[in-house]
């Protein structure tokens, strides 16, 4: 929780990443607020207070998990809004000729964007939610000790730094 909101309102796009692992962890200990309680939030130096706050807010994300049926896959309405919202800035991007930064960084990883997209359900996906995806992979590939191959890592290089251009512009206007 505490993560999440100074995430929010720093790193958009980490945010969004930092939220799909929560979901994980939601559904690794089985949308189980008790097990959750048990089990997890103890690896965490947070005061009584601290705890009850974050099982209240895990709480509140497996209601909206079970809510809105993505208790296996997929993302709460609410991320999913957030990523709505960076597609929508980053076709601002694009086609705002003060960004020229922008625009050059999203063509740099474009080629890769389509190689995402080119594998099964990312084509149903926009191209900033397959960023998103793609860091996350590699992300959970690296935690989990697999080993990621140099062409990934090289690939992940301009949507990472695209990613990057992304949040810091998100909220800025004009």
């Amino acid at each position: 929780m505490y993560v999440a909101q100074k995430l929010r309102e720093k790193n958009i796009t980490g945010y969004v990443i930092y939220m799909y692992q929560v979901e994980d962890v939601i559904r690794a200990y089985s949308l189980d607020l008790d097990r959750i309680k048990e089990e997890y939030l103890p690896r965490f130096q947070y005061t009584p207070e601290q705890k009850e706050k974050v099982a209240e807010w895990y709480g509140n994300l497996i209601s909206m998990m079970r809510e809105e049926n993505v208790q296996e896959k997929g993302h709460v309405q609410v991320l999913r809004n957030t990523m709505i919202l960076l597609s929508d800035r980053h076709a601002e991007l694009l086609h705002d000729p003060k960004q020229p930064f922008y625009s050059a960084a999203y063509y740099k990883a474009l080629p890769y964007i389509v190689e995402l997209r080119a594998h099964g359900s990312n084509r149903e996906k926009d191209e900033i939610e397959n960023c998103l995806d793609a860091v996350y992979g590699v992300t959970l590939l690296k935690m989990e000790g697999k080993p990621v191959s140099d062409d990934t890592l090289q690939a992940m290089q301009p949507i990472t730094h695209l990613l990057e251009l992304l949040s810091q512009l998100y909220r800025e206007k004009d």
